[in-house]
């Protein structure tokens, strides 16, 4: 028989999970809805290790709740096709023919590949769109915009129903008009709208930059929605950072425990978050 002699790796591995259980029992039961985008969609490995820690997550009793973007393989695809894209203000107008390769994209390529990731770890995902079940309705957000929609009512149900049955949502960003046209959502809009409606204890928005920086660029771990408002307005929070800050705001408001602005690039992000005392992003908590 051979020996083997502890080391400090080992050992460190077992305290950082015997670190993890007051926040594995604080998550127990609790619902996490992930935003999924940028770097952790770029390459297989980012993806395999996204979706180890959520079959990790499901695992310890967490229910997450993943809504991914793919804005980069939409472009890709309507290239490919000839398809030309025309902007307003930075945003793509989006007709019938865009729609098409969008719903395609998106419900096709891009969430079948995070459904299987999170199979292939030992999961039982369920990749829908917003159209399934009326799960995502909306409006036109602007009209010179096209089909690019604002979700006026999301009903859970059918998250509420792969909960209970310990299933995996992965949703496309897509929703349904009332007259039945189909709708492009901005995934974080989509991904606050859903957290909003199951009341989720986080919503999680996965980015490519740290957190939310203050005046000196240095990144600020805990905020409150009135430091997150002052911010925007002095022009401390700028560009980008904007929109996904103002989902974080109307999540708070709908009922949302916290939202989190973290680095998709670190390696774990949502389970340093969850899983431990110093967490991985910004958080933002009402007040």
């Amino acid at each position: 028989m051979r020996k083997q002699d502890m080391n400090r790796d080992w050992a460190a591995t077992a305290a950082t999970l015997s670190q993890a259980l007051p926040y594995m029992q604080r998550y127990n039961d609790a619902t996490v809805v992930i935003k999924l985008g940028g770097h952790a969609m770029g390459s297989d490995e980012a993806m395999d290790e996204f979706a180890r820690d959520v079959v990790l997550m499901r695992q310890v009793g967490v229910n997450p709740v993943i809504i991914h973007g793919g804005g980069p393989m939409i472009n890709s695809m309507l290239k490919r096709l000839g398809i030309e894209s025309k902007f307003v203000d930075g945003k793509r107008v989006t007709d019938a023919a865009t729609m098409e390769v969008v719903e395609m994209v998106l419900s096709g390529l891009v969430n079948a590949r995070i459904v299987q990731a999170i199979s292939e770890q030992g999961g039982r995902a369920v990749g829908v769109s917003g159209k399934d079940s009326g799960l995502i309705i909306c409006e036109p957000e602007d009209p010179t915009l096209g089909l690019v929609g604002k979700p006026t009512k999301v009903n859970p149900r059918l998250l509420l129903d792969m909960a209970e049955k310990e299933l995996i949502p992965v949703i496309a960003p897509l929703g349904m008009g009332m007259n039945g046209e189909t709708f492009n959502i901005n995934g974080d809009t989509a991904a606050g709208a859903i957290a909003a409606a199951l009341k989720a204890d986080r919503l999680l928005l996965l980015t490519d930059v740290s957190g939310v920086k203050n005046a000196s660029g240095e990144v600020l771990t805990e905020l409150t929605a009135s430091q997150i408002q002052e911010m925007t307005a002095d022009g401390t929070i700028a560009g980008g950072m904007i929109p996904k800050t103002q989902t974080a705001l109307d999540a708070l408001a709908a009922g949302v425990r916290a939202a989190v602005i973290l680095d998709g690039r670190a390696p774990n992000a949502c389970l340093l978050e969850l899983f431990t005392e110093h967490g991985a992003g910004s958080i933002i908590r009402a007040g």
